[in-house]
Order: C-alpha cells, then structure tokens, then sequence
C-alpha cells in the first residue's frame, strides 16, 4: 500500500496523536466538538466528555441507525508513536478502538451530501475501559435520549476484524477477602495465615472448567478467573487480610442477578457456609455488566450481512460491550468494527490498513446503495 494515507487514516491518525487515557478524554472530546462544527452538522452535543453527533435532520419514515465507539484507551504501555508502517495504523487504541472512531466520523460526513439509507447518530463516549457504573454512556444517553428512540439497529463498533459479533458476555467482578489474623512470621501458630486461607478457593476456581453455552445458535464461553490479589503485611509477616478480585464473564442465559448468585454458591461451596457465616470469608461484588442479546432476525443486520464481503463471519462475542446496555434498553445491537480483538491493548497496538478501508467500503456499500 502506499505510505501516503488515506482521507480516512489521515483522521484515524488525528484521533490517535490526542492522548485520551481513561479519565483525560476532554481534549479529544472538545477536538471532536469543533470537527462536527467546522463540517456543519445538524447537531453537536457535549454532556462531560461525550458526544452525540448527528449530520442532518431526521426525516419522516427514514430507519435509525446509532454508530456508538469510546474514546478512551487503557493506560499508556510503550512508546507506540501513531504512524503507518508495513500496511498498518500503529498508535494506542488504533485497533480498540479510534480506527473505528475514525469511521463513524467519516460515514457521518459522507451522509450530509450523499442519499443515505438511514439516519445516522454517532454516540462518543468516555470511560468505557473501566467499571460499568462510571462510563459516560449513561452521561450522553440523558442528554440526548431522542438518539435512542425507535433505533432500528445499533453498532457498537468494537474490534472484530469487519466480522459481525453478536451478542456479548456479561462480566462481573466480586473482591472476596479472607480474614486472618496477623503475626510474625517466626511464630506463625500465634496467627492465622489469610494467604492460607485463600488455598481452598483458589483451588475451586482454577478447578473450573469452562462452560460452553449455545444461545441462539452462537457458542459464548463462560469463564472464572482470579485477576488480582492484595495482602496486609511485609515479607515477615503473617497476613491478616487477603483479598483476591475474581472475574466471572458469564453467558446471556444468565442474568446479572443471577450470576451474583453463582459467584456466591463458588465461594460457598469452596471454603464453606460457616467460614461465611463467621465473617471469616466476605465478598463483594464491585462491578456487574449486563450480557447482551442476539439479533439474528434484525432486518438491517440482514441487510448489511447481503452486501458483505465473502468471508464474513457471524459469531458470538467472547467479552463484554456495550451492546449489553443497549440489550437491556431494548435496542437491537451488534458489534462490528475494524480493529482486531487481538491486538486491543497490546503492546505496540495497530490496526490493519487493508481491514479498515474494507470496512470503509462495507459501510458505504450498506448505507449509500443508490450509488452501487
């Protein structure tokens, strides 16, 4: 490919030479703010450090399209300056996911001088790397609810290869702390190890296999898994306190209440109900996103699926997004995007060049059919 970029990696690139790890997404906010201004659209609108953007007016009958993509990234990991090199956009978040953002900016633009099938509304929002309480979705959703009325379809553009992603886990994390007692390590009969403690389930946890669960048709994986662990004390010391934090991604069979309640039973079945009942074990739950549905039947899925390219997979989405909060608003959502799963917070993280123009081309054969 040429090293000269493209209108839509010139754009690409835009987005990733503004700094915006989880937290610090106002300057890339207000860069967008004054990107939707400056090219004339119908609506810009900032709530915090999200957008709403919507090129021309609705029209009467028109179907609903909700483009959503974050802009913030995990913490920065090495010096992955953004550039092109051997066919792909290097920078952080180029694959999750401002190459995607990229191209909700660039379909927005291309609706305001040519027939679209649909009207369509970008969501670009903040926080979504970190708990699903502190997201700024919720922010821009209040602030812009007409977006979210009558939606015929909507695509959270996460990283999957241009590949259709139905569906999502849900996740939940739990911090189940042990409670010891402290005393030196020379004389540890006069304390109680909570490291220790923490053996018979941890072992319970590693123990597990995964459960495979076919939901509509598509396979999710349903996984438990120790993330972390903290501990009161030195290296001479016998801990009082051990907490771990465990993550449960769980299948869209399962509630979020229910997988609450799973989380207990694990817990309970490993060290116990009296240790429990005790106080000697506690858990709490932190963190709980929703799982989200398949659309298999939506019309306008249908319709994107018949203009794809040969290849193009349909399959489940092994991790969480935000398709679970629009699941639970009653809006049909899927994921789709062109960054790759594998390369999301990597380091030295990049999207395919080759895979983000086929996109491009995906979404304008899609959404501009007058001009196949």
């Amino acid at each position: 490919m040429s090293e000269e970029a493209t209108p839509l990696e010139a754009l690409a690139l835009e987005l990733l030479r503004i700094p915006s790890v989880i937290g610090d997404e106002d300057a890339i906010a207000g860069h967008i703010v004054d990107w939707g201004n400056a090219r004339g659209f119908h609506r810009v609108q900032r709530a915090g450090d999200n957008v709403a953007l919507h090129a021309r007016p609705f029209r009467e009958g028109a179907p609903k399209l909700l483009l959503v993509g974050h802009l913030d990234t995990v913490p920065v990991s090495d010096e992955n300056r953004p550039r092109l090199d051997d066919g792909r956009i290097y920078g952080l978040g180029s694959s999750d996911m401002k190459c995607a953002d990229a191209l909700i900016l660039h379909v927005l633009e291309q609706s305001l001088t040519r027939a679209c099938a649909y009207d369509v509304s970008g969501i670009l929002y903040a926080r979504e790397e970190g708990p699903f309480e502190a997201s700024g979705f919720p922010e821009i959703m209040a602030a812009a609810p007409d977006l979210f009325e009558d939606v015929g379809l909507a695509i959270a553009m996460e990283p999957t290869n241009n590949h259709f992603e139905l569906g999502c886990l849900g996740t939940m994390h739990a911090r189940v702390r042990f409670h010891g007692q402290r005393a030196h390590s020379a004389r540890p009969w006069q304390g109680r190890n909570a490291i220790h403690m923490a053996a018979p389930f941890l072992s319970h946890i590693a123990a597990l296999e995964p459960r495979d669960c076919t939901y509509d048709g598509l396979l999710f994986r349903e996984v438990c898994s120790a993330t972390m662990a903290e501990f009161e004390g030195a290296r001479n010391v016998i801990p009082g306190s051990f907490l771990l934090n465990v993550n449960f991604r769980f299948a869209p069979d399962r509630s979020s209440s229910e997988a609450i309640a799973w989380m207990a039973e694990q817990v309970r079945e490993a060290v116990g109900a009296e240790a429990i009942d005790q106080g000697e074990v506690t858990i709490e739950i932190t963190d709980v996103c929703p799982s989200g549905r398949v659309c298999h039947e939506n019309e306008h899925l249908l319709a994107l699926k018949d203009v794809a390219a040969e290849g193009s997979e349909t399959r489940a989405k092994q991790a969480w997004t935000d398709v679970g909060r629009l699941s639970e608003l009653g809006i049909d959502a899927m994921n789709f995007g062109p960054g790759s799963g594998s390369q999301a917070h990597q380091v030295g993280e990049w999207c395919s060049r080759e895979t983000l123009e086929a996109g491009r081309v995906l979404m304008e054969r899609w959404l501009f059919p007058d001009e196949a």
